[in-house]
């Protein structure tokens, strides 16, 4: 391999939340944090260059969007996920992809409607659609032969005239499906005839450990892209997380101008100037160390496969095929938490 994925880099003295955060309410020094999306690989060289160079430059002001921030966005799309003809004025700026689904919540519905998420799911979702007055409309994933699936006939029975939109996570995250084509295209029948929005967190999209290809649902049909609004960043794909960076794409103007105007009620108006550096520098730089990352990440979930199948049989690991986020069932240990 070209880039280093072994070295272990202390992450204690960057006030990391991953790590900083449990020793603080727990008081345990000896802590494995499991508990967040965030990874211990350096960012790419490729990136940190960028970010230097940029350091260099003795003016932090406000910063617009540059060119580059929007063009190898949409190349990026095009190239990897074969979503061509996106437009730069579809691509809007939040500061987190949870920013992004608050922003949609408030922008497509009032106090007292109803939001769908599809649990086991992030639980920040739920929070969110609380947080904001909004009743939330669990409709679980089925388990079917060891493999989570979608139930439509479950989110028909549940949406009413009260039901704004649906929350859906693509790669879902954590159960580490990929959604095939026909699923998606299932679910977009659904919405379409019962009118609903689709807010799609698709922050996962460039870790695909399987074989299934992601599909950006907005790419199932002009009728889903005018209904969806995509929430991405490269904040996963790249540790980046804490540059406070990510894009809605918006097709619909009408959704896109309510979007853009909660975003602007809460004073967010423009990319965050190093976020804006390092997803160009990403987009544009980072498919060599992403090519590896995978193989490196496909090698770790083979190991810990076999490490659990041969210490500790009584847990069931399924097959991950997107995210970077091993779901484990450990029910059989018998313990409430």
């Amino acid at each position: 391999m070209v880039y280093d994925f072994d070295t272990v880099i202390n992450r204690l003295p960057t006030s990391s939340l991953k790590w900083s955060y449990l020793k603080r309410i727990s008081g345990v020094e000896d802590i494995l944090p499991l508990w967040i999306a965030d990874m211990d690989f350096a960012s790419p060289p490729e990136i940190v260059e960028a970010m230097k160079e940029r350091v260099a430059h003795p003016l932090y002001g406000y910063t617009l969007g540059s060119d580059g921030y929007y063009d190898e966005l949409i190349k990026w799309m095009e190239r990897r996920h074969g979503w061509s003809g996106i437009q730069r004025d579809w691509i809007c700026y939040a500061p987190g992809v949870v920013s992004g689904f608050n922003f949609a919540i408030q922008a497509y519905s009032h106090p007292g409607d109803k939001v769908v998420t599809q649990p086991p799911v992030y639980y920040v979702m739920k929070i969110a659609i609380n947080n904001n007055g909004r009743q939330m409309v669990e409709n679980p994933l089925k388990l079917v032969k060891g493999r989570y699936g979608m139930d439509y006939e479950d989110l028909e029975k549940k949406i009413d005239g009260r039901t704004k939109m649906i929350i859906l996570c693509s790669p879902h995250n954590p159960v580490g499906r990929v959604w095939k084509r026909l699923e998606l295209e299932q679910l977009v029948e659904v919405c379409e005839r019962k009118d609903i929005i689709i807010v799609s967190d698709e922050i996962h999209m460039d870790l695909i450990l399987g074989k299934t290809k992601h599909t950006c649902i907005s790419t199932i049909s002009e009728e889903a892209m005018q209904r969806t609004v995509t929430l991405l960043a490269p904040s996963k794909t790249f540790n980046l997380a804490g540059l406070a960076n990510s894009n809605a794409i918006i097709p619909n103007k009408k959704l896109r101008d309510a979007f853009h105007n909660v975003a602007e009620s809460h004073g967010v108006h423009f990319p965050n100037i190093f976020g804006m550096v390092a997803q160009e520098a990403a987009y544009a730089k980072g498919e060599a160390w992403l090519g590896e990352l995978l193989v490196y990440l496909r090698g770790n979930f083979k190991y810990l496969e076999e490490f659990i199948k041969e210490k500790i049989p009584g847990l069931k690991v399924y097959p991950l095929e997107g995210t970077f986020l091993a779901w484990v069932d450990c029910s059989s240990l018998g313990m409430d938490d």
